[in-house]
């Protein structure tokens, strides 16, 4: 079987007698597909990959272009310098990874990272005009399952074309305000009863103690010194994968082993999210929603949070989060005391 030029080919088994061939691209200079547009049968337009390779777009695309480029190479050295095995994939990985057939677009979503608004995008861009406008579509309705296709629905050849051809994104963010943010979410709503039930009961009967009956029993009050304690625990990764809320970034949609085209961060969504959809050839009829929330988790709400975590615990969970940092070229938070 002869390789694809520019390309690295993994076998990855899943359970079982599954298998499935992924091609890594350390790079991409003249995608093969084009795409068909609606306005005049069989004329072909420039898929977003070849629209960002090709590098003659306008010049406000242009100067994004240079700054995605920038985080693409700073990615691919990092993982070059610490990363050693290069492991298989299986199904089970890439579940993450959103497809939009119709823009040849690839999204790795990752919770806490504007995903909920990036799946209502998508959900407008598959829907045959079903959906128009993203901020119409409810917050839950977004993460229902089977709204949107996952790469691990399709079968070997089609993954191995989507990964060659279509433009491969995700978004990101410093990973200490994600993690505050998670645990804001889920452990200091009322509402999110079942994120109570499900870890929080857990958290208090490890962490906690001589805890109350009432805090054993609803699990609706965990402090973020015991969510760290949990997090840090190494019964924790032992019995289960981590939530995805708090899990790390490289270990769901694994950088290193598929070629991210445009890595997005959440400190510049809203000029990197118009670059995307610039890309995809939409930017005229849709806009990607800003968030007018006035409670934003930020750096210096997280420093308040980690002002009570010991420098023991503080040092062990950044650890826990140390190749986001590296990777995503996130330097180590100012308030640390991890010395």
């Amino acid at each position: 079987m002869k390789m694809p030029r520019g390309g690295r080919l993994f076998l990855a088994t899943c359970l079982g007698s599954l298998f499935v061939l992924v091609l890594y691209f350390q790079s991409i200079t003249k995608p093969e597909y084009g795409v068909k547009t609606g306005s005049r049968p069989g004329k072909i337009r420039r898929s977003p990959l070849q629209t960002l390779y090709n590098g003659d777009q306008q010049l406000d695309l242009l100067a994004a272009q240079r700054s995605l480029q920038g985080r693409r190479e700073l990615l691919e050295q990092a993982c070059l310098s610490h990363t050693r095995k290069r492991r298989v994939l299986s199904p089970e990985d890439l579940k993450h990874l959103i497809v939009d057939d119709k823009h040849s677009l690839i999204y790795c979503y990752v919770p806490k990272v504007a995903c909920t608004n990036w799946k209502r995008v998508l959900m407008v861009l598959t829907s045959d005009g079903r959906y128009t406008d993203p901020l119409a579509i409810p917050a839950n309705e977004a993460h229902v399952a089977g709204n949107l296709r996952t790469l691990s629905e399709f079968s070997v050849p089609e993954i191995n074309q989507r990964l060659r051809s279509y433009l491969k994104f995700i978004f990101v963010r410093d990973p200490f305000e994600r993690l505050v943010s998670a645990y804001r979410n889920k452990f200091t709503r009322r509402y999110n009863t079942a994120f109570h039930k499900r870890y929080g009961t857990k958290i208090i009967r490890r962490h906690r103690l001589n805890p109350e009956p009432e805090a054993l029993e609803k699990g609706n009050n965990v402090s973020f010194q015991e969510f760290v304690q949990y997090l840090v625990d190494p019964r924790t990764q032992r019995e289960e994968p981590l939530n995805e809320h708090w899990e790390r970034v490289h270990t769901l949609c694994h950088p290193c082993l598929i070629h991210y085209d445009v890595v997005g961060k959440y400190e510049t969504l809203e000029p990197d999210a118009q670059a995307v959809l610039s890309l995809a050839g939409v930017e005229g009829t849709l806009k990607f929603p800003t968030s007018g929330k006035s409670t934003r988790t930020d750096g210096n709400m997280a420093a308040g949070f980690f002002k009570h975590i010991s420098p023991f615990y503080q040092k062990k969970l950044f650890n826990l989060y140390r190749m986001d940092f590296l990777l995503f070229n996130y330097s180590t938070p100012e308030y640390l005391r991890t010395r």
